[in-house]
């Protein structure tokens, strides 16, 4: 990830008000996750993700899976290849990846 995007990123998600979530009642429940300490901080997920699976985030979502929290962040990797990494919100674990590979042109 560049310096300028990492800052940006990281200057958008200490703001209180950002939300992973699309709709403003998904918005409070998350933050009342966080509040509650459910889930960890985006911003210190992407940091952890970052060292361990570098990439420059394409989609990130937070959701309540089967009484679980995930965070589904999608990374585009140097190779050209999309990773889909779902992580344990509550601590960061991560419970799958998937790959998928550029297709090569003939």
């Amino acid at each position: 990830m560049s310096t300028t995007r990492a800052l940006a990123l990281a200057a958008l998600l200490a703001l209180p008000s950002v939300s992973v979530l699309a709709h403003k009642s998904d918005h409070e429940i998350a933050r009342q996750a966080l509040e509650a300490g459910e889930i960890l901080p985006l911003k210190r997920v992407l940091e952890r993700v970052e060292r361990e699976h570098p990439g420059e985030p394409l989609e990130i979502e937070l959701e309540h899976e089967e009484g679980q929290w995930v965070y589904e962040i999608k990374l585009l990797r140097q190779d050209g290849s999309i990773q889909k990494l779902i992580l344990d919100a509550r601590n960061g674990t991560l419970l799958h990846i998937k790959q998928r590979t550029p297709e090569r042109k003939r």
